[in-house]
């Protein structure tokens, strides 16, 4: 039997999770700007003035520690979330909403193709892929959800290699042979039109983007994050009243992220064998991450709730209740600024002015999401997929 937490509030939009969805696609949007949208290609910094070689390596450094491996943890978090809101209002009304949401995940998977066309790093497929698993489990009890949560955060693949690895020291740690689809990407993505880029990115940009999310972890890592989301939504733990528990987990996530990342660097001294130590690596930073992420959600729901600095997080309420839109439309900006087939600024714009761009992008979004939710309920993206949810499916 699932747990309830009052009709009303359980139903309620929760603004604080809008602010979340921005903070997270926002980090999205600045990140993939300074690295030119899985291009990785810069102008020439022989000559460059030591400042601005100063500020590029500050800016990556301190954007990739703020929100690599954090942004995307907290939009999946999120993604569970809605799923327990939406399973929930059905189990109300006396639905259920699974075969509907597989439904859903089919959609998702189509609308993560179009994204995937112009950015070969994008995560909506996999979300489509993985969240089965909420399928499959929601209806289990909280304790079992938790202790399927932990085994995935384990990761599982990794654990079993660290083994075999210990008992045969010749064995050698499998992994999946990328390096020509993401030299195919490179190239058009440096010479190529727009059909080539396209294409290359809809079939080998995809396929170097799942073996890359299944070779680091972000798979059983990914499946844990939606079944924690949906624990938060089943639970209520983003209701003000809740503040104490998210304060107890910012304590526990920095005693873990700092010892973690310790290690994690520490491992490489210790450890020769690199079929133990990438996957121990990989154990160790996936939940380094996770711990750092669960500290920004902890921090922005105290700001939210407890804070003056609600005023401006609220701001960012439009930009999250679009957060597909805005992650879509961001590929396509972001391919048509520095890939070939546009404008192809990575042939000029360096770290610094990259995150410029990205902040710019940001802020016109942010402008438009004002713009569209003044005259329209949902995002273009939102609204579609929420209409195509809906549909009578099997209908004459």
């Amino acid at each position: 039997m699932v747990e309830s937490i009052g009709a009303v509030k359980r139903h309620a939009r929760i603004d604080v999770a809008d602010v979340l969805r921005g903070v997270a696609v926002m980090g999205i949007v600045l990140l993939h700007n300074i690295e030119h949208f899985n291009f990785y290609s810069f102008p020439d910094t022989t000559g460059q003035s030591e400042w601005l070689t100063f500020f590029d390596k500050g800016i990556w450094n301190g954007l990739f520690f703020m929100f690599g491996g954090k942004a995307y943890a907290i939009f999946a978090l999120l993604f569970g979330f809605s799923f327990f809101i939406q399973d929930d209002n059905s189990r109300m009304r006396g639905n259920d909403f699974r075969s509907r949401f597989c439904w859903r995940l089919f959609l998702l998977f189509i609308i993560g193709n179009i994204n995937a066309m112009f950015f070969t790093a994008e995560v909506l497929v996999l979300y489509s892929l993985v969240g089965f698993i909420l399928v499959l489990t929601c209806r289990m009890k909280t304790r079992n959800l938790i202790a399927l949560a932990v085994v995935f955060m384990l990761q599982p693949v990794a654990l079993y290699n660290i083994v075999r690895a210990l008992i045969d020291p010749e064995f050698v740690m499998a992994t999946l042979p990328t390096s020509s689809f993401w030299s195919a990407t490179f190239a058009v993505q440096s010479t190529g039109g727009f059909m080539d880029t396209l294409l290359v990115n809809l079939w080998e940009g995809q396929l170097a983007s799942l073996a890359w999310a299944w070779d680091n972890g972000r798979v059983f890592q990914t499946a844990a994050l939606f079944i924690i989301g949906m624990l938060i939504g089943r639970n209520g733990w983003f209701l003000r009243d809740k503040l104490r528990y998210w304060g107890v987990a910012g304590c526990i996530a920095a005693a873990c992220f700092f010892p973690l990342s310790g290690i994690n660097d520490m491992l490489p001294r210790y450890i020769s064998n690199s079929s133990i130590l990438v996957p121990l690596q990989l154990i160790v930073k996936s939940n380094a991450n996770l711990s750092f992420m669960v500290m920004i959600v902890s921090a922005v729901i105290f700001m939210y709730y407890c804070t003056s600095s609600k005023k401006v997080l609220s701001k960012l309420i439009p930009y999250g209740k679009m957060s597909m839109t805005n992650y879509v439309t961001q590929s396509i900006i972001g391919s048509f600024l520095y890939y070939n087939w546009g404008l192809g600024l990575y042939r000029y714009l360096g770290i610094t002015a990259s995150v410029m761009v990205g902040a710019l992008v940001f802020l016109l979004q942010l402008s438009a999401c004002k713009w569209w939710l003044k005259r329209f309920k949902h995002g273009p993206f939102e609204g579609a997929w929420k209409k195509l949810t809906w549909i009578k499916l099997g209908a004459a």
